[in-house]
């Protein structure tokens, strides 16, 4: 038996040794990907590492709005007239008349009744899947869905099954098997998945939705500003905004600042205002903050063509890099997922090409889908073709120089570049 006050054998985390251990390995081939501190960042596409500048190639800063000169007014100018802070959650001191302005012009935006502004984006799914799956409801997500939706389904007391990623056929049979049993189901999907940059097969889900009575759920994270010939998501791009009882999203990506919403049509939405722990118990968003989310909204829904230019941009890296025969995502998308055949050379490659003013994500197992390492690379509509074709140069000068194999590309492909 342990003596009082004496010092317990076993650390609190020692649980984490493994990670430990993962992460030392990590610093040994390099600088630590995990902690890569910026000295400045000068522009949506340019930063500063080490005094050294390097082009910005993984930061979901999709329409380049971070910098956007308007949205850096409306920040500055209420900074200086409203404080830093409100300094309280939104159901105490911390409701602003900005905030209550952003929730209606974000919910008229999307043709909604109601949203609800969450300080972040990751909040926004805790609190609204923690919310709605309540004890003998069940939500079914998809076995790719971002942390978020996970850990706002262990907040809430549903049951909780996960269907294959972007399988509709998955979904249908599981919803089958539940049957007549009591309680609500809840579909959860993203529009665009984080990882690789592929889209849920929406249309096919809501088919099934329709065909359960279930409701569906969509995070548009990175599709929202994206997708969709107003910028609303995957569900305006494939006509089934009908089929969606709740939009999830961020304003950290293509906004260019934090924070999270949810908007929806439900009748009583309000209520979830005092359901929601994520929303209740947490200090709201600086009214700066506000303020440039709506100055960027007002971009985003003004000026089409910086969606044009983010996918004459994504198209032009995907395609230059899939000629050069990198193995990548399934499809043409912002977010360009370069596969590495394993860990050690993926750390090595992004040692190197951050060596040589890339900076990308190191993105490696278990968070990746299906194990592999991948060095996930995102693309904003402020980059120019020249640093788009500087980023393609340096992959296959890093390639050549590690003597990693490429594939060949097809023949078709290689003519077209």
């Amino acid at each position: 038996m342990r003596a009082r006050g004496s010092p317990l054998t076993v650390s609190i985390l020692a649980k984490f040794s493994a990670l430990a251990e993962a992460r030392e390995t990590l610093l040994r081939a390099g600088r630590d990907p995990f902690h890569v501190v910026f000295d400045q960042v000068l522009s949506a596409t340019e930063g500063s590492i080490d005094g050294r500048k390097v082009l910005l190639f993984g930061t979901n800063n999709y329409l380049g709005l971070s910098h956007d000169p308007a949205c850096l007014a409306a920040a500055a100018e209420t900074a200086a007239h409203q404080g830093t802070g409100t300094t309280g959650s939104r159901i105490a001191n911390g409701t602003h008349g900005l905030h209550d302005q952003l929730e209606t012009e974000l919910a008229a935006f999307f043709g909604r009744r109601s949203c609800m502004v969450f300080t972040t984006g990751y909040q926004a799914n805790l609190g609204m899947l923690g919310a709605l799956g309540g004890k003998g409801d069940t939500l079914l997500i998809d076995a790719d869905s971002h942390s978020s939706i996970y850990d706002g389904c262990r907040l809430s007391q549903a049951q909780v099954i996960r269907f294959r990623h972007n399988d509709p056929d998955d979904l249908h049979r599981r919803l089958r098997r539940i049957g007549e049993a009591p309680g609500s189901r809840l579909i959860v999907v993203e529009g665009i998945y984080s990882m690789l940059g592929d889209v849920a097969p929406l249309a096919e889900i809501a088919e099934v939705k329709r065909d359960t009575g279930a409701s569906l759920l969509v995070d548009e994270a990175h599709s929202f500003g994206v997708l969709g010939e107003r910028g609303r998501g995957l569900a305006e791009a494939v006509g089934v905004e009908q089929d969606v009882d709740f939009i999830v999203g961020t304003f950290s990506k293509s906004l260019g600042s934090v924070g999270g919403y949810c908007v929806s049509d439900i009748p009583g939405f309000e209520i979830l205002r005092l359901a929601c722990r994520p929303y209740m118990f947490t200090a709201s968003a600086p009214p700066s903050v506000i303020a440039s989310t709506r100055a960027a909204l007002r971009q985003l829904a003004g000026m089409p063509v910086l969606r044009q230019r983010l996918w004459a941009n994504a198209t032009r890296f995907y395609g230059n890099l899939q000629a050069a025969g990198f193995r990548l995502g399934p499809r043409v998308s912002p977010i360009v997922a370069v596969r590495m055949p394993d860990v050690a050379s993926a750390v090595t490659f992004w040692n190197a090409l951050l060596g040589q003013g890339i900076y990308v994500n190191l993105t490696l197992p278990p968070a990746t889908p299906d194990g592999q390492p991948l060095l996930r690379c995102s693309v904003t509509a402020s980059h120019s073709e020249a640093q788009v074709d500087t980023a393609v140069d340096r992959f296959i000068a890093t390639a050549a120089t590690l003597g990693l194999r490429l594939q060949e590309a097809p023949a078709a492909l290689q003519a077209a570049n």
